[in-house]
């Protein structure tokens, strides 16, 4: 759990992966026989073999989160967010503003304390445009610390919840730890394999993309989380996985349709196992 742990606990948001780069970069030392980083900020670890064909496994590191875009004069912090934001789950969430120093601060929406709200208000749902960060200091300390283009993620600590864990940013540093144990545990090796800690999928699978077509894999496997909807309020035939039910193989989703012979190959394998 160490190293899951230091994963999701670790800041990374689209185009700000370099932290998560050096723990790859660590852990996966002296298991593959080169590494190199691309201009996207692709991680590319590869793995020689005396087969000719190549294997892509990409796990993207980077997390939803948000970046600074203006200080007013009482400090408090306007956002640009980076990645798909639930602005339910948002209000009064602690987060880190990652400016010449860490500031703590909490999230909170532009509006009215709920006693104060109309029956006509109080239907309302805040947008994801409508938050700011307060930090607890004056404007000027603020300007000074958290300059426009600072990071901004979620601050959460591992926990473990009965038998499950939760943290920030399971999506999609479980993908990665996952990789980096294959890759570490593997006995061999029968095709030339290239583990790919992707950059910039939560605005839209550049790393993926770019990786992609600099590798052109053979085959290629994306490891990445899934909604697990097997909770009060969702219909039974949207129930499509479980957790604790095991890994799921995705057969399609917005920007992709799943090849096939590698859903059955991998249902088939999950079936032995």
């Amino acid at each position: 759990m160490k190293l899951l742990k230091e994963l999701c606990e670790t800041p990374g948001i689209p185009g700000r992966e370099e932290k998560l780069r050096a723990i790859v970069r660590r852990e996966l030392e002296g298991v593959v026989d080169e590494m190199r980083v691309d201009a996207l900020g692709n991680l590319i670890c590869v793995k020689r073999a005396a087969g000719k064909r190549r294997l892509m496994i990409a796990a993207h590191t980077d997390e939803i989160g948000f970046m600074v875009s203006h200080v007013d004069d009482k400090g408090f912090i306007r956002l640009v967010p980076l990645g798909g934001h639930d602005p339910r789950n948002m209000v009064a969430q602690r987060v880190t503003v990652q400016g010449k120093r860490d500031l703590i601060g909490l999230l909170y929406p532009g509006q009215k304390p709920t006693h104060l709200l109309t029956d006509e208000e109080r239907k309302q749902q805040p947008k994801v445009s409508d938050f700011f960060v307060d930090v607890g200091l004056p404007g000027e300390k603020v300007k000074e610390l958290a300059p426009v283009g600072s990071p901004v993620t979620l601050l959460r600590d591992f926990a473990e919840i009965g038998d499950s864990v939760s943290c920030k940013a399971m999506d999609n540093r479980l993908a990665v730890y996952i990789m980096i144990r294959a890759m570490q545990q593997a006995k061999r090796f029968a095709f030339e394999t290239y583990a790919v800690a992707t950059a910039q999928e939560e605005v839209g699978l550049r790393g993926a993309q770019v990786s992609a077509f600099g590798v052109e894999p053979d085959v290629g496997v994306a490891l990445d989380i899934t909604l697990a909807v097997d909770i009060p309020g969702v219909p039974e035939h949207e129930r499509v996985t479980q957790l604790g039910g095991g890994t799921a193989i995705k057969l399609l989703d917005s920007s992709h349709i799943a090849h096939p012979g590698l859903v059955e190959a991998f249902r088939s394998l999950a079936e032995r196992r």
